[in-house]
């Protein structure tokens, strides 16, 4: 057979071949599994904030992703619960502890502000974290915090800076007490950012023994314990706490990654 004879009803190339099955556009990749999974814990923190009845439907929206989805990355609602308060706890533990400061009290002071820097946008998340069912599992995330704050205070005792009618042990309790209290109340009574800060400061000072006066005027002249820079809102997805400060008025325009939706 010759070679014109072979070309004839061929088909050319890049033509379909009569009843084969029409070429569907290839599918955009699916978002990447763990980005999926942060992105639910950043919507749960965000949400629960408002909320803490919060439907799973709610927070799988507010992730970008279905309701049958979140099930690949949690059994239950409960557990995805869990895992935001012990993402959050964990960070804190990490980040509320403040480089080493001389004076024992300034120390603590500053430590008590970094505390309430870090749950103040997120106050009623915090709130239920460490007052609700999961109590004993975020005290093994907070541990490290706690012996910060026992560290401090024993070293107040020590140098005679703070009261020693109590046993070092018993007071960081005490002032860990006075520290929840205020985001109960913060919680409760709507504080503003500012007011938080400088309200925690003077409740663990106190607890460990200065008048309020002189706590007052530690806090109002010592520069380390000035109110920072309120954070920039829509932090990425892998830092739950940060992605729950969004302003709920533009959360309904943000999409999880904090772009644009």
């Amino acid at each position: 057979m010759s070679d014109a004879d072979a070309s004839v009803g061929a088909t050319p190339v890049g033509a379909a071949s009569v009843g084969a099955a029409p070429v569907r556009a290839a599918r955009a990749p699916r978002r990447d599994a763990a980005a999926n999974r942060d992105a639910l814990i950043a919507a749960a923190a965000l949400l629960l904030n408002r909320d803490p009845a919060v439907s799973l439907e709610a927070i799988a929206a507010e992730a970008g992703l279905s309701r049958r989805s979140v099930y690949g990355h949690f059994a239950t609602r409960d557990d995805l619960v869990r895992e935001v308060g012990l993402r959050g706890a964990a960070r804190i533990g990490i980040a509320a502890r403040p480089a080493p400061i001389a004076d024992p009290v300034v120390q603590l002071a500053s430590l008590a502000a970094r505390l309430w820097a870090e749950v103040e946008h997120v106050r009623v998340m915090a709130q239920l974290t460490v007052r609700g069912p999961m109590a004993h599992e975020v005290g093994e995330a907070l541990a490290p915090l706690r012996k910060a704050v026992r560290d401090v205070v024993r070293r107040g005792v020590e140098s005679g800076r703070m009261r020693d009618d109590i046993a070092p042990r018993t007071l960081a309790h005490l002032v860990e007490g006075a520290a929840l209290s205020v985001l109960d109340e913060a919680t409760t009574q709507r504080l503003s950012r500012a007011e938080g800060h400088r309200l925690v400061m003077l409740a663990v000072l106190g607890v460990v023994g200065l008048d309020w006066r002189t706590a007052g005027r530690l806090v109002a002249s010592t520069p380390e314990l000035a109110l920072p820079p309120e954070p920039a809102t829509g932090a990425s997805v892998d830092h739950p706490a940060r992605a729950s400060s969004v302003d709920p008025a533009s959360a309904a325009t943000t999409s999880p990654t904090g772009d644009p939706a």
